[in-house]
């Protein structure tokens, strides 16, 4: 059986990876094998590593969604990690195709989320409430594609759902997501959603990490990749 992951960066410190679509990051209740169990195989067979093999989760990616997912190799990265996390001084990118077209071609959208624990939704409201957390991200249009758009997102926060519903609340719900009010699924379940880069400073090294994930094997994910020369890498610098 393939690995559902392909790795894209790796040192004794930090382990990055492209997840497929419908892969666990982290167990739930269903008990299905997680991309953390998947990755811990792999580090155990390349090194040859006997017994457990430590591995921190440093953030998620839905089920659905595929893209980079960072892993810590060690306490002390995993601890430098989650301190970037914390402070936001990571730059995180991703990928989402609607059908909608938005009425303005880039924009940043604020919002309160509440979550929805028992049903696993979130809802976002224009204004604050108590409980609610604040969400904020920057989009812009990079194309149309068979009736379908390209949305560049960049959050600036990392709240659970957040960009599907934000994206959702403004009538650009993305392709395949039905919890937030897509009309229909996609064929393998997986929703438009891509984390296609990220850019940090290594906690350790010091050193710029760039990273950029393949888009999936798909052939209406591969229609989009011409517009892939027009994203301005510059958004890792600025």
């Amino acid at each position: 059986m393939a690995k559902p992951f392909h790795v894209v960066y790796e040192d004794n410190h930090l382990i990055i990876v492209n997840k497929a679509a419908g892969v666990l990051v982290q167990g739930d209740e269903t008990g299905d094998v997680t991309l953390s169990d998947y990755v811990k195989d792999y580090i155990r067979d390349k090194y040859e590593k006997p017994g457990a093999v430590f591995l921190g989760t440093v953030h998620r990616l839905d089920r659905p969604v595929s893209g980079l997912v960072v892993f810590a190799r060690t306490s002390k990265a995993l601890e430098r990690m989650n301190e970037l996390f914390r402070r936001r001084d990571i730059q995180k990118t991703y990928w989402a195709v609607v059908k909608n077209k938005p009425e303005k071609k880039s924009g940043k959208l604020t919002h309160w989320l509440v979550k929805d624990e028992a049903r696993n939704v979130v809802t976002a409201y224009d204004y604050e409430r108590p409980g609610a957390q604040k969400a904020e991200l920057t989009y812009k249009l990079l194309g149309e594609m068979n009736h379908h758009y390209l949305l560049e997102v960049n959050p600036v926060t990392g709240r659970p759902h957040q960009i599907r519903v934000q994206l959702a609340s403004m009538g650009c719900p993305i392709r395949g997501d039905l919890k937030y009010g897509y009309p229909r699924p996609n064929p393998d379940a997986s929703i438009n959603l891509h984390a296609r880069r990220l850019f940090f400073i290594h906690p350790v090294k010091k050193e710029a990490i760039i990273c950029k994930a393949a888009l999936p094997a798909n052939p209406f994910w591969e229609e989009f990749l011409e517009f892939d020369d027009e994203v301005n890498e510059a958004i890792f610098h600025g």
